[in-house]
Order: C-alpha cells, then sequence, then structure tokens
C-alpha cells in the first residue's frame, strides 16, 4: 500500500494498492525530487477512464515495472476531476509536444515542475511505432540524467510557451461596430458545414452530443426563425436518445459513441453530460412537445436520483460520474444476449427485441446494444409503447443482480451546479415541481456543504463531509448561474444575493489587473505558475464564456455590457474561426447583437405566470424582473429603448415581443 490509501478520490484510491510508490501532488513532493535529483512522472486519470485502468493493469501492477519506476522516479497521481487546473496545465504540455492529447496523460516533469517529455498510453510492449512502456522508462530517465542541461533548456522553453497561450493579449481588442451580425450567420454557416444530416451531430467517429454547439444552434434558430438549423438540433437529439449511447433501461447518456450512428458508446456515463444534455432536452420538449424527449428526461433524472445521489439534512449531491467497465470488461452492464432478456420478458420478447434491435448472434460483440430504430417506435400502438414500458422496468430490476460499475462517489461542485441549472430547466420547460424541489435541494446542499468556515470560501470537491481544494473558476461561475435561475424559478430573493457575492469574488479573486479575463484558479492562491485563462466551450462550458453570458442575460445595466463587449472583443477571432470550440461565445455574441427585451411581471401569481411564460414563449434572450405583492397580474414589456403598456396575459406579451 502506498500513499494514496489516505486520500478521498476513488481515483487514486484505485491505486492505493499498486506496487508503484505512488505520492499525491504537493509541493513537498517537488521538493523531494530535488533532494534526490530525479526527474518527476505525474500519471493523470480518472475512476471512469477504460484506458486508465487498461495500463494499471498492464503497467502499474506489474512488480518489475513498478520497480524500475520506484527507482528512477518520483512517482505522482492525479485525479483530473480533483485537480483540474494540473490537469489543465499538463495536457497543454502534452498537446504542444505531440499534437494530440488524452487520458491517462503521463508526462515527466523536471524537478522544478517544468514537463520535458510526456504521451498518453503506453503499451507493455512495443506496438508498431508505439514504445513500450518499459522502454520509455528507461529512455527519459538516461537522456534526463545524461542531457541534463539540454532537458533544462527545452524544458524552460517549453515552459514559457505554455506561459503565452495561457493568457488573452488585452491589448488586443476589437471596436465593438465590427461585432456585426453578418459574422454570427458565418459562425453558424462554419458549423453546418461540419453537421452529419443523416445520423445527426458533426463530423464522424467518435461522436460526442456536442452540447454546447447544439445550445447555439438552438438558440441561434429561434432567434432568426431557421428551420434549417432548427430541424439539425430537433433531428441530432433525437438520434441520440434513440441510439446505443442512450442508456435505454435506466436512463441517462454515455460519454460519447465510438461510431457515427450513435450506437456503440464507450460506457461511462458523466454527471456534466447529463447535466447538458438535460437542459437542451427540456427546451426542446417545450418546442417540440415530443413524447419520447419527455420520457427521457424522466428516465435520466430517475437515473439521477436512484444511482447518483448523496443526501443529508442540508440537501442532495450528485456523484461524478460511472465506469464503463464491470467485471473487468467494458460494457458488461449494460448489454444483454438475446437469451438472457428472453428468460426474463417470456412472452413479451418478441415485440421488445424488435424495438431494441436484439438478434440471438448479439448486434456488438457476441451482446446486444439496446438501441431504437425511430420509425419502428413510431409506428407503435399506445398499448405497445406502455407494454415496452413495462418490459424496461423489469428488465431494470434484473440488471440490479448485476455487479454494477464503480461509481465515483466524490462530489464536485461545478458540475452539480450545472445538474442544478439543468434541473431548473426541466421545472421551467415541462412544469414539473419535483424537479424545482430536486435543484432547490441540490442549491441548498452546495450552499451549506461546499464552504469551509475555519479556511473561508467556496472548494472544489466534497466526499463524506469533507470538502477539499479551494474552488476554481468554473465551479464560481456555474453555481452563480444556477443561482440566477433558481432566483427567478423561486422568487427567493436570497439566491440572487448569493449569486451576486459569487460574482464579486470572482472579480476580486479571480481577475488580475487590468485583464478583462478571469484566471481558472484564486490569482493569490495559486499551485502553479501559469494560471490558464479558460476559454475554450469543450467537454463543458468555459468559466469565461459563461460569465460573459451572465452578464448579457442577467444584468441590463451599461456597465456589465460593456464588460461583455471587451470580454467578446477578445474573443472574435477565435469564434470565427472555429466556431464549434467557442459556441458558447458565439451564443453570447447573439445575445449581444439582440435589441435588449426585458419583461416585468407583477403580482401576485407572477411565479406561476413566469413558469407559463418560459414554456409558451421560447424566443430566447429575455430578461426577467418579478415582482410579487398582492394584486392582479401585470406584464411590462420593454424593448427598443420603450416600454408598452402592461397587459394581462401571455398571448398580449408574445404579440410585443415578437
Amino acid at each position: 500500500m502506498n500513499k494514496l490509501a489516505l486520500e478521498s478520490s476513488p481515483y487514486l484510491l484505485q491505486h492505493a494498492n499498486n506496487p508503484v510508490h505512488w505520492l499525491p501532488w504537493s509541493d513537498e513532493v517537488f521538493k523531494l525530487a530535488k533532494k534526490e535529483n530525479k526527474p518527476v512522472l505525474v500519471s493523470v486519470g480518472y475512476s471512469s477512464c477504460h484506458w486508465c485502468h487498461v495500463m494499471a493493469h498492464e503497467s502499474f501492477e506489474d512488480e518489475e515495472v513498478a520497480a524500475l519506476m520506484n527507482e528512477l522516479f518520483i512517482n505522482i497521481k492525479v485525479d483530473r476531476e480533483e485537480m483540474p487546473d494540473v490537469d489543465y496545465f499538463l495536457m497543454d504540455a502534452v498537446q504542444a509536444m505531440s499534437g494530440t492529447g488524452g487520458w491517462p496523460l503521463n508526462i515527466f516533469l523536471t524537478p522544478d515542475k517544468k514537463p520535458f517529455y510526456g504521451g498518453t498510453y503506453f503499451p507493455p510492449k512495443r506496438m508498431s511505432q508505439r514504445a513500450s512502456w518499459r522502454e520509455v522508462l528507461i529512455n527519459v530517465y538516461q537522456y534526463f540524467a545524461q542531457n541534463r542541461n539540454e532537458v533544462e533548456i527545452q524544458a524552460t522553453r517549453l515552459h514559457q510557451h505554455l506561459i503565452n497561450i495561457s493568457t488573452m493579449n488585452s491589448s488586443d481588442e476589437i471596436q465593438e461596430e465590427n461585432l456585426d451580425s453578418l459574422d454570427i450567420h458565418v459562425c453558424v454557416e462554419k458549423i453546418m458545414s461540419q453537421a452529419d444530416i443523416i445520423h445527426g451531430g458533426f463530423g464522424t467517429a467518435p461522436k460526442f452530443p456536442s452540447t454546447h454547439t447544439l445550445k447555439f444552434l438552438l438558440e441561434y434558430a429561434l432567434q432568426f426563425n431557421n428551420s434549417n438549423v432548427l430541424n439539425h438540433v430537433t433531428h441530432s437529439l433525437l438520434c441520440m436518445i434513440n441510439g446505443g449511447i442512450y442508456d435505454h433501461i435506466g436512463g441517462g447518456f454515455s460519454r460519447y459513441s465510438t461510431d457515427k450512428e450513435w450506437f456503440a458508446p464507450h460506457f461511462e456515463k458523466m454527471l456534466y453530460d447529463n447535466a447538458l444534455l438535460l437542459d437542451i432536452l427540456s427546451k426542446t420538449y417545450a418546442i417540440t412537445k415530443n413524447e419520447k424527449v419527455l420520457e427521457v428526461i424522466e428516465e435520466t433524472v430517475a437515473w439521477l436520483q436512484r444511482e447518483m445521489s448523496w443526501s443529508n439534512a442540508n440537501g442532495i449531491g450528485f456523484y461524478t460520474a460511472q465506469d464503463a467497465d464491470s467485471e473487468g470488461e467494458e460494457g458488461k452492464y449494460y448489454t444483454w444476449t438475446a437469451e438472457e432478456v428472453k428468460t426474463i420478458l417470456g412472452e413479451d420478447f418478441q415485440l421488445f427485441a424488435k424495438v431494441y434491435n436484439i438478434n440471438k448472434d448479439g448486434n456488438w460483440e457476441g451482446t446486444n446494444i439496446l438501441y431504437v430504430k425511430w420509425d419502428d417506435w413510431q409506428q407503435l400502438s399506445k398499448s405497445d409503447k406502455k407494454l415496452i414500458l413495462d418490459c424496461k422496468q423489469i428488465l431494470l430490476k434484473a440488471r440490479a443482480e448485476k455487479v454494477p460499475p464503480l461509481t465515483d462517489n466524490k462530489i464536485l461542485l461545478g458540475w452539480n451546479s450545472l445538474m442544478c441549472k439543468a434541473l431548473v430547466s426541466c421545472y421551467l420547460y415541462i412544469g414539473n415541481q419535483n424537479y424545482l424541489d430536486l435543484a432547490i435541494k441540490n442549491a441548498n446542499f452546495l450552499l451549506q456543504e461546499f464552504i469551509n468556515m475555519k479556511e473561508g470560501g467556496l472548494f472544489h470537491t466534497y466526499k463524506e463531509g469533507k470538502v477539499k481544494i479551494e474552488a476554481f473558476a468554473d465551479d464560481l461561475v456555474y453555481l452563480a448561474d444556477a443561482l440566477l435561475e433558481l432566483a427567478l424559478a423561486t422568487d427567493n430573493k436570497q439566491y440572487y444575493l448569493q449569486a451576486n457575492e459569487i460574482l464579486t469574488m470572482l472579480e476580486l479573486n479571480y481577475k488580475k489587473e487590468n485583464d478583462v479575463l478571469l484566471s481558472y484558479s484564486n490569482i493569490n492562491k495559486s499551485q502553479l505558475e501559469i494560471n490558464k485563462q479558460e476559454i475554450i466551450d469543450g467537454a463543458t462550458p468555459s468559466s469565461n464564456s459563461v460569465y460573459c453570458k451572465l452578464m448579457l442575460v442577467f444584468y441590463t445595466d451599461e456597465q456589465h455590457r460593456q464588460q461583455a463587449i471587451r470580454m467578446l472583443q477578445q474573443m472574435k477571432t477565435q469564434c470565427l474561426k472555429y466556431p464549434s470550440s467557442f459556441s458558447v461565445w458565439c451564443e453570447c455574441w447573439a445575445i449581444l447583437l439582440t435589441k435588449p427585451i426585458t419583461v416585468k411581471i407583477k403580482g401576485e401569481k407572477a411565479q406561476t405566470l413566469y413558469q407559463q411564460f418560459r414554456q409558451n414563449i421560447l424566443s430566447p434572450f429575455i430578461s426577467f424582473e418579478l415582482v410579487k405583492f398582492s394584486g392582479e397580474v401585470s406584464i411590462e414589456v420593454c424593448k427598443d429603448n420603450m416600454c408598452y403598456l402592461p397587459v394581462s396575459s401571455i398571448e398580449k406579451a408574445k404579440h410585443l415581443i415578437l
């Protein structure tokens, strides 16, 4: 057993019994490396990473390989979800060196934290042009020992490059008048040129949900009344919910599909993916009223409550992820043989097998991934659909007898905040009070449990009553976003005040003087010399793009608008070149180009009317003000620098808005 046994991260605990003398990341470890004059090996992964498990079994559990690692290096294990700042730093380094990245991430540093060589997965034996892990260890150590001066020079150059790319140049400003609407259309055209019009989504395999991109396109389609773009968004989401990337028995989406048809997923389930998909699916339901979309939302929230939640007197928190593997096999928990299903369902097997494409020989590696052909589903009668739902419940109960995949039971502030906001959206667009109640319990949990009174401030990760690692910019921005949504949905001004406190904290502690963009870590406490300004909308939206959106949507004063403009001035070039990687920024841009609309709802039933408003008027980028008092309802619409006379119904307000 090594030093990881004292850690709380499920990923680090997976490696606690490795013969490798793993150490958690800390300044003390690098002091040890200096004392022993050894290079540092940092291996980064996460608990639900399939190839991390593979390399651990092949190499880190091997006594001879471990002995070599222990002799030549100081070895550090990092959970990328627990320490995203370290992961960003090391991933940028590997991508700069090799042009690619991923996990497991294995990188070698000098004792003063400067990377000089790295890669991702290395096999136990040489494969084609890929060196074995043993070869890498020996060659890296020899090069470090025999060419130390050259290593230091190269590492210093790379380190300077990483510093240069980690921040935007505040002087590179673009005039506001150049932020014209034509460029937004160009961005959409570029994105749509990559659209898979047959299978939905974008590009080919592997295929990710690209949720931010779809959300931007959805808002764009509503803003500019573009039916082609709207159809692609809805088609893409329907393809996903019918494909194998969706868990048709238990609910929830896998991280990505290994093929372009959404058939064969990489089976790990991440909290953030499901939060982002619930958010866009809820609005899609409000637009389409598609019963299948509603069914998927209901099943996914049920999965969240059944398998991904932890509660106490303060509320509910949601776990981070579920593994792809169980019993040493990827997807075993989620796949079925025809004989298994037939034994469980009996006479209902034939219909179920037809709908979910189960065959005797299997449709994937000798077993069956469940998926639906949309035309087959639409042709089912109401009674057959009811029978299918009953069969799914029977199979869910039977699946509970299997060995489940590992659940990463740490609770992350940022990912929980994304889910909190998604649950508010589900309430607003669907009208189910249970979703709002769940969001409130989650928000209360975050506000109570993620504060350490002794140290002050909010923290990034929580497990079994203990918080650790100060919150990052995305944690705080996502939380503020969720609280502002909750403030409107509940008419609880306390949420609004708490969101304002968080945004003030960001301005004071996460932005350097004269910088326009937020730094990722607290500028006064960052453990790395390089404090990245996160701008890419990747698996999760960037902290800066969401911050910019808050300035435009929730605050209507000129000061916040100018702050958003300054941020967008720096991002225009990136949006035009790579709109798919900056899609939340593009959404901000579209908001800026929209004439501001504010709707003030007053009266005793203001809250109820607000919910109805969100379900029936789907135009994007409207700011709301609610004033609750005893009296008749009035709705005041303000746009084009004027406010219309108050009206008494949503239909009349809709006429003024549109």
